[in-house]
């Protein structure tokens, strides 16, 4: 019991950071390329540290395979991060977040096409009840967006940016057995090299503050909360990890409204709960009576 409480503890702790850095992305003032550029600086000198610290640089523990599949999702996870941080401009952080979380749906399609998984009756409704919360959110747009389509932007922003976190986790779920503290290193170093001739250094921040922004990106929402999320998902049973995960949604809208003052719309909090509702059954598994195909009862009679 007390090592699901200091999971949960973990988990916690991981998700309201997560919900945070949309307020470090847009406070920074520094380009999107810029911010996801230091903070993979920021963050693979956390995760070096961890990794070495953690007796996890010794050679021998990576194959060509694995790195190269550890390469390959640290290029999706940067892209994610670029566009879910382009989109924070677009669509306010709580309508991005809360589309960026149709990443459930992205990973179900990906898994049938790469892993072979099943796609259920029940996976498809919820499916398809994520896409009627998304119509929902993009008919619910802010009248003062009206015909500018800076909103639409940031919805396809955000799913393209669910998308490559779904592609991000395939790769994971590619790379099981592998230390995942390793694995972010890999990603953010990979960044580094990805993005250091799009950075622009000379817009570089030019006190403290807006260093100490960048290096909190870093070190707290890569670093630390890496720790701390890996920490509880060894800790937690699947469905406590993905109840828990539905804090960083919340956590981000809850920012968006106090520091920002962005208030949602009544079609966008019925869009937004019905995402979040989908998800929700996707990753906790939740079962739903739905009629079965005409073929399968006609089996069923003549088996009787």
């Amino acid at each position: 019991m007390n090592e699901i409480r200091r999971g949960s503890a973990e988990m916690t702790a991981a998700m309201l950071i997560s919900g945070t850095i949309g307020w470090f992305v847009l406070m920074s003032g520094q380009a999107v390329t810029s911010v996801v550029f230091w903070r993979c600086v920021f963050g693979a000198l956390t995760l070096l540290a961890i990794c070495a610290a953690m007796g996890l640089l010794r050679p021998g523990i990576l194959t060509l395979r694995t790195f190269a599949i550890a390469v390959a999702g640290g290029v999706a996870i940067v892209l994610n991060w670029l566009l879910l941080f382009a989109a924070y401009s677009h669509a306010s952080i709580s309508i991005a977040t809360t589309v960026y979380n149709t990443q459930p749906f992205m990973l179900l399609g990906l898994g049938a096409l790469f892993l072979g998984e099943k796609i259920t009756l029940t996976k498809l409704f919820w499916l398809g009840l994520a896409f009627a919360g998304m119509a929902v959110i993009v008919e619910g747009k802010p009248a003062e967006t009206a015909g500018v389509g800076s909103y639409a932007i940031g919805i396809l922003l955000s799913l393209g940016a669910a998308f490559f976190y779904a592609l991000a986790a395939l790769a994971a779920k590619w790379l099981k057995g592998t230390p995942p503290h390793l694995i972010a290193l890999i990603q953010v170093s990979t960044g580094i090299l990805m993005l250091l001739p799009f950075a622009d250094f000379s817009a570089l921040p030019q006190d403290a503050g807006g260093w100490s922004i960048l290096a909190t990106m870093g070190i707290v929402h890569t670093g630390l909360m890496y720790v701390l999320l890996y920490g509880a998902i060894q800790k937690l049973p699947t469905h406590l990890t993905g109840a828990l995960s539905f804090i960083y949604p919340i956590a981000a809208i809850v920012v968006d409204r106090f520091a920002f003052g962005h208030v949602l719309g009544i079609a966008q909090i019925i869009g937004a709960a019905i995402i979040l509702v989908a998800a929700a059954g996707m990753n906790l598994g939740w079962t739903i009576a739905l009629p079965r195909p005409r073929s399968d009862r006609l089996s069923k009679e003549a088996a009787e």
